[in-house]
């Protein structure tokens, strides 16, 4: 750039007092002072535009990487879960056919019977306590207990009063 020193600033400071003269030499030094202002705004202004336009554009080649990356990804989970899919019907299959042909009819008809009876035990209609209530007793008590503890009063233990 323009190097300028304090001799050569004094310089043009004497030529523009003889040249424009004391009167008019405080408005032109304003305006050239407001011009030179102006251009250094108007020069940031571009620079930080310039810079904001290189990151932008950073930035959508970054987005662009991104992008494609999950799309690579993507591709990768989808062919994965597609093979162990497939993997998985194929073993199912074969332990179908393996499970066909090692047992025998009357194997399978235990294997249902068994099925449907613990179905039926689950989902059964009687309700849990009436099952062990009306099972095997576990404890052993007389006529005349089991009427006390069935009775509508039960008798206080305590006197009359």
């Amino acid at each position: 750039m323009i190097d300028l020193g304090i001799s050569k600033l004094a310089l043009i400071g004497v030529v523009a007092l003889i040249v424009i003269g004391p009167e008019k030499l405080p408005k032109v030094a304003r305006m050239a002072g407001t011009l030179l202002g102006r251009a250094q705004r108007y020069i940031n202004e571009v620079k930080s535009e310039v810079s904001r336009e290189i990151e932008l554009e950073e930035l959508r080649k970054m987005q662009k990487d991104v992008q494609e990356a999950a799309h690579n990804v993507e591709q990768s989970i989808h062919q994965t879960w597609s093979e162990t899919e497939q993997e998985l019907r194929n073993l199912d299959q074969e332990t179908d056919t393996a499970l066909l042909h090692t047992a025998t009819p009357e194997q399978l008809a235990v294997k249902a019977k068994s099925f449907r009876r613990k179905k039926l035990a689950r989902t059964s209609a009687l309700p849990a306590w009436y099952k062990n209530r009306h099972g095997q007793r576990q404890h052993i008590i007389s006529g005349s207990a089991r009427m006390a503890r069935h009775r509508a009063y039960p008798r206080s233990g305590g006197s009359f009063f």
